[in-house]
């Protein structure tokens, strides 16, 4: 499924990893005027969930096109979501089935991962969430997930993706062990490889980054060129 011609959009990420301080992007928000992110509120439990919302509810005209949901959200903050504007979520393959997600099946896309994926379950929502940096993950360990969901790439639609850091490294054992992608972005060559993803970009790239919101700010710069924004 070509799409050379779509016109795509980098959001700079919230996420809420352990190593993510989500408190302070915040207040980076409020400092340099930021007013459109992608949300991955999928380490907080509930109560770490409200805190958060409560924060970004002091943001004026905020919008947030793209969430990551957990398995255990309630129909309030989907609808808080929807509030901000989202227009495109996503969650694990095996979360689909969640009482909430039911209704909005339209607009959910499913993630890859490392495992094969479930045809029929992606056919039961809007269809892939391109996680880039897990898919290049794959084809560096050589796992047999990346030819089947290459080839799913090809027929079913990606409506949003996520990008973090790779170290391409194939000589650190590490990598093997515990994966070449990583949350945090130590220089923006690592980022390079998602050029070979472009045809399967949607228009909402995501980065899925523990990177303060201002070093974002400079790989979405870095990553425009890649991609020819």
């Amino acid at each position: 499924m070509t799409r050379y011609h779509m016109k795509h959009e980098i959001l700079l990420g919230l996420t809420t990893t352990p190593a993510s301080d989500w408190r302070g992007k915040v207040e980076e928000m409020k400092k340099f005027g930021i007013k459109k992110i992608a949300l991955f509120p999928t380490f907080l439990k509930k109560e770490e969930r409200a805190e958060l919302y409560r924060l970004l509810e002091e943001i004026a005209d905020l919008q947030v096109p793209h969430v990551h949901l957990r398995d255990d959200m309630e129909e309030w903050e989907l609808e808080l979501y929807e509030k901000w504007g989202a227009q495109v979520l996503n969650v694990h393959l095996g979360h689909l089935g969640a009482e909430a997600y039911r209704s909005r099946l339209g607009k959910i896309y499913t993630e890859n991962h490392f495992g094969l994926m479930d045809e029929e379950k992606i056919r039961s929502c809007a269809g892939i969430c391109l996680d880039v940096s897990h898919l290049e993950a794959s084809r560096l360990r050589r796992r047999p997930e990346y030819a089947q969901i290459a080839a799913l790439l090809e027929v079913f639609p990606v409506g949003c993706c996520h990008v973090s850091a790779v170290d391409d490294n194939i000589f650190n054992p590490l990598n093997y062990i515990f994966g070449f992608d990583k949350h945090f972005c130590t220089a923006p060559e690592k980022m390079d490889y998602v050029g070979q993803y472009r045809r399967y970009l949607p228009k909402y790239v995501s980065l899925e980054l523990e990177n303060s919101f201002q070093e974002q700010a400079e790989l979405k710069g870095y990553l425009e060129k890649i991609i020819n924004i």
